[in-house]
């Protein structure tokens, strides 16, 4: 078992999607115990179904789950922050870690309305629900050495984990591998949709796309190799390959990309600064 988390108490306050990712990676990985782990949330059939499938203690009560915690791990829907804070501020052990995966949810809004300062930020993404996730973090000044070791443990449960120095570099997070999986997955719809249009069955064409893509990744990995490199291998001077790529740069290809990441990475800045301005708001009524 790693070091790091044995014999932590570890409360999950919300247990949906993300939560039982990392509930599910730290038991398959053995990191941890099921009777270290804690989940609270308000739907009684999501605990029912936590504990029998995973054996951890279950409360829909967020005090009493935290009650104790080394960790907690801030895992509900941004939008149900205001009502879970009221609830927990300044309820945490002091001396607790919070760890928060909420989207656009700034250190300092979580500081403020939790009444609490040793928190790490983090950006997780779909594919964590397999382990095969990315996840980009920043801690705050007070967070211990111990737990540093703590967070890199828990969050690589879920896949690759980044811890980066900035917050602002959450954002970007954001914007490149959090909503990465949705334009990859745009990228293997069109492809597979191409295959359609050629003739192949859907399911066929969908195979050869999916198949393409992860021997794609393996082999770039497995090669350390610049993608340039490899892309240069299969691309025949006035071959079949270069009449593809031709189109797609002349398409802007490169430039659409970038601008699809920039304009998440935007929206997330200002997801944040809305976030703080309602905090603000409502700090004055």
């Amino acid at each position: 078992m790693s070091a790091p988390l044995q014999g932590t108490k570890i409360a999950f306050v919300g247990s949906g999607v993300m939560g039982e990712a990392m509930i599910k990676g730290l038991l398959s990985q053995g990191l941890t115990t099921p009777d270290a782990l804690h989940a609270s949330d308000p739907f009684q059939e999501r605990l029912d179904w936590l504990q029998t499938t995973y054996q951890i203690p279950v409360t829909p009560d967020n005090r009493a789950a935290v009650h104790e915690a080394a960790i907690v791990v801030l895992s509900i829907k941004p939008q149900s922050l205001a009502k879970v804070a009221k609830e927990l501020s300044g309820k945490l052990p002091p001396d607790a870690l919070l760890l928060s995966i909420l989207a656009g949810t700034r250190i300092r809004t979580l500081q403020s309305q939790l009444n609490h300062a040793r928190i790490v930020r983090a950006m997780p993404n779909t594919p964590a629900q397999l382990g095969r996730g990315m996840t980009a973090w920043k801690a705050t000044d007070t967070v211990s050495a111990q737990q540093l070791a703590q967070t890199a443990s828990l969050l690589g449960a879920m896949g690759e984990q980044l811890q980066v120095d900035e917050e602002g570099f959450l954002d970007m997070a954001t914007g490149l591998s959090g909503s990465g999986p949705a334009f990859v997955l745009l990228l293997i719809e069109a492809l597979t949709d191409a295959g359609v249009h050629m003739g192949f069955a859907r399911r066929d064409a969908e195979k050869m796309v999916l198949q393409t893509i992860d021997g794609t990744v393996a082999l770039l990995r497995a090669s350390g190799r610049h993608p340039a490199e490899l892309k240069n291998q299969v691309t025949s001077p006035g071959g079949t390959t270069a009449a593809g790529l031709y189109t797609l740069e002349k398409a802007n290809i490169r430039a659409t990309l970038d601008d699809a990441i920039f304009a998440a990475y935007r929206r997330s800045q200002e997801l944040g600064s809305l976030s703080e301005t309602k905090e603000e708001h409502e700090r004055t009524l």
